[in-house]
């Protein structure tokens, strides 16, 4: 199904309270992915991504609407922190290596796509292994036989031939019957020795050195020319099904055409989310760490621009990638960028903070919302929990008004005053299976949550 703009807007609605502005902006830019895709090719090369700045503080909806964006039409997608990158020759990852996790993500979207696909196959094939495993094949007698037998026959080799064709009867049948027992899972908890591949690599000198994309390249190098190692695994009939299940497909699919196909995906329709964008803005002030932060900036500027990188599954090409940018903002300004990296983020949004309505909507409207994720938690123990009208309001005031009062967190305020409200409750569970219904609302509230509401940040009027 391909998405309008308005239909994509509605989808992030259920997950994301507000922020109409940006979830245009992403949606706009989706769509302009879809339709650059019908053009022919010669127009097609020449349309870019418009890649967006989001400013807004903590915890107004950034990531998430970048991350449900991807998952809606099943892009390749990864967040990243400008903070982890520096220039060439300081302490810090390379500003490439976004690129390769996302291509990274692309192979393994791929690879279990692929493997879904043959997953019927896959799971015959690793029954027949299950039961190779639980009905040991009847070895040979060994031992020289006389030379004579072969022009004139024996007795005792007739004798041979009918044990084996009994043998033969006895294990079909004791097949059968074992695989009926298998598919009716009543051999789920019977242990059984396994050989599995080791795939455990030793952390080497290189992880240890910090330059994993090296220790990595160089691990799948030695891999490739040694013998695979094997190791002996005690597990029960129903993990080592799902195991050897795995193998099976593995063995069904094309990594060659996972490889292609997963490129393609990368290059296409990858999404990357940088976040803290506004920790690297600033231009050069002669010493510390400032130094740094235009190099990093210039560094991420051609990932941006358009360049090939060189992965260990062949060259990437990042010209047709979305890029999202976030930030707070509250110092440095988007204008204090490079000039040539605002041109490369030519739609900038701004993100609203969240008021108290906001909050109560967060806590009761969305498909995730808190306090069905609570409820659900506490239905587990026995609890059926449920909350007033008046009760939500006043969580919603008292996280609003910790907000204001000391850092604006945005809406992970609610996780700590969720936290703080239902700890009792939680800690004091029933101890039989009858369970018991529990009510929440203001004065219980205002009750839990005073001391909270009173613990003012002190640090403010410190000289």
């Amino acid at each position: 199904m391909e998405y309008t703009p308005k239909q994509i807007v509605n989808e992030l609605d259920k997950y994301i309270i507000g922020q109409k502005n940006a979830k245009k902006a992403v949606a706009v830019a989706l769509r302009n992915r879809y339709r650059r895709n019908l053009l022919s090719p010669e127009m097609r090369e020449e349309i870019m991504p418009k890649n967006i700045v989001m400013m807004g503080p903590t915890g107004v909806g950034k990531t998430e609407i970048a991350r449900r964006l991807a998952k809606l039409v099943n892009a390749p997608f990864i967040k990243v922190e400008a903070t982890k990158y520096t220039e060439v020759g300081y302490v810090g990852r390379d500003v490439e290596s976004m690129v390769r996790d996302l291509v990274e993500v692309a192979i393994r979207m791929v690879k279990n796509q692929k493997m879904a696909q043959v997953s019927d196959r896959a799971k015959e094939l690793a029954e027949e292994r299950l039961l190779d495993t639980l009905i040991p094949q009847r070895r040979k007698k060994s031992g020289v036989k006389n030379p004579l037998e072969a022009f004139f026959g024996s007795q005792s080799a007739e004798n041979e031939e009918s044990e084996e064709e009994s043998t033969a009867i006895t294990t079909s049948e004791g097949r059968t019957r074992m695989k009926e027992m298998l598919e009716a899972g009543e051999l789920n908890d019977r242990y059984i020795e396994i050989e599995v591949e080791d795939n455990i690599a030793p952390a080497g000198l290189f992880s240890a050195m910090g330059m994993d994309d090296l220790a990595i390249n160089m691990q799948d190098l030695f891999g490739s020319l040694l013998p695979k190692k094997m190791k002996k695994r005690r597990v029960t009939v129903k993990e080592a099904w799902h195991i050897f299940e795995q193998e099976e497909a593995q063995k069904l699919i094309d990594m060659d055409e996972v490889t292609e196909e997963a490129l393609n995906k990368a290059e296409q329709e990858g999404i990357i989310f940088i976040d803290e964008l506004d920790k690297i803005a600033g231009r050069e002030s002669g010493a510390g760490p400032d130094v740094s932060r235009e190099g990093v900036q210039r560094d991420i500027l051609p990932i941006v621009e358009g360049t090939t990188v060189m992965t260990k599954y062949g060259p990437v090409k990042t010209d047709y990638m979305l890029f999202i940018a976030a930030g707070a903002f509250h110092v440095a300004k988007v204008s204090d960028l490079i000039p040539e990296l605002q041109g490369r983020f030519p739609v900038i949004v701004q993100l609203d903070s969240l008021s108290q309505q906001d909050f109560k909507q967060i806590l009761t409207q969305p498909q995730n919302a808190l306090i069905k994720q609570y409820k659900a938690l506490l239905a587990v123990d026995g609890i059926d929990l449920e909350f007033t009208d008046d009760a939500i309001d006043e969580i919603a005031y008292i996280a609003y008004l910790i907000n204001e009062n000391k850092e604006n967190i945005g809406a992970r305020r609610l996780h700590t005053v969720m936290e703080k409200l239902l700890e009792d409750i939680s800690y004091e569970m029933p101890l039989d299976d009858s369970g018991r219904k529990i009510t929440l609302d203001r004065p219980y509230v205002q009750k839990v949550l005073s001391d909270t509401v009173q613990d003012r940040d002190v640090n403010k009027y410190i000289l």
